[in-house]
């Protein structure tokens, strides 16, 4: 039996603001913090022994990671950073104030660009490949993704590209571990995350859009030999 335990990372700073933050590096907030620490106090709580973490190349994930882990006392743990954890890819949408977004697009159609599963948001253009414009940059001039074939860098993501995003490193990466009987834990985003419960769970494309991850608060999930869900787990600070 293994376990898998998912982050959604403590606030961020444009959490706080209401801005669309997407693959933007923003930092983690006070809050955010707090909050970070918190999951890795309810993890040494639990006692639960990881073997293996996994983030994404994003700040805010990888610091809540590493704040829930020093709580926990298991800063030694092998990492691994991928960018297919990024957070889904919000395109033009980037750096707007949501409820600004809001009344410029409407409430139904900025409502749909971000709880639909298959609508995508407006795109970056070219211009915004080569114009940095407040949150906009295109990926591929951003050193951290210098090894990420051009062609795979989004110009904007829905829950269903960001699903397939993270499938292969699922596949690759972390079905491997658990079924090696590893305990592992991710520290991601929600998004990124999300994506990954609908297809531990194998839950529809409807119902998935009502699922929500709360920042801090440990998933915890057992499985058998043949990655088969016995049991999951919300962590609170009541557990």
């Amino acid at each position: 039996m293994a376990k898998l335990v998912l982050i959604r990372h403590g606030q961020s700073e444009w959490n706080a603001l209401n801005l669309f933050n997407g693959w933007v590096d923003t930092k983690l907030s006070d809050k955010g913090i707090a909050q970070a620490k918190a999951a890795g106090e309810m993890l040494a709580k639990e006692g639960i022994e990881f073997d293996q973490a996994y983030t994404s190349v994003l700040t805010r994930a990888i610091t809540t990671l590493h704040y829930a882990l020093e709580e926990a006392g298991q800063m030694f743990i092998p990492e691994t950073k991928s960018w297919r954890l990024n957070e889904r890819h919000y395109g033009a949408l980037q750096g707007l104030n949501k409820a600004d977004a809001a009344a410029k697009y409407g409430d139904e159609q900025v409502h749909q660009w971000r709880r639909s599963y298959d609508v995508l948001p407006p795109l970056l253009t070219e211009q915004t490949k080569t114009v940095e414009v407040l949150g906009k940059t295109y990926p591929a001039f951003d050193r951290r993704y210098a090894d990420v074939p051009e062609g795979q860098l989004p110009f904007g993501e829905n829950l269903k590209v960001t699903l397939e995003r993270v499938l292969p490193f699922w596949e690759t990466n972390i079905s491997k571990d658990l079924a090696a009987g590893k305990n592992v834990v991710i520290a991601a985003h929600g998004n990124s995350l999300r994506a990954l419960v609908k297809h531990i769970e194998n839950i529809s494309d409807d119902d998935i859009l009502g699922v929500e991850i709360a920042n801090g608060q440990p998933l915890v999930y057992d499985f058998d030999q043949d990655l088969k869900v016995l049991s999951k787990d919300v962590l609170t600070s009541e557990n």
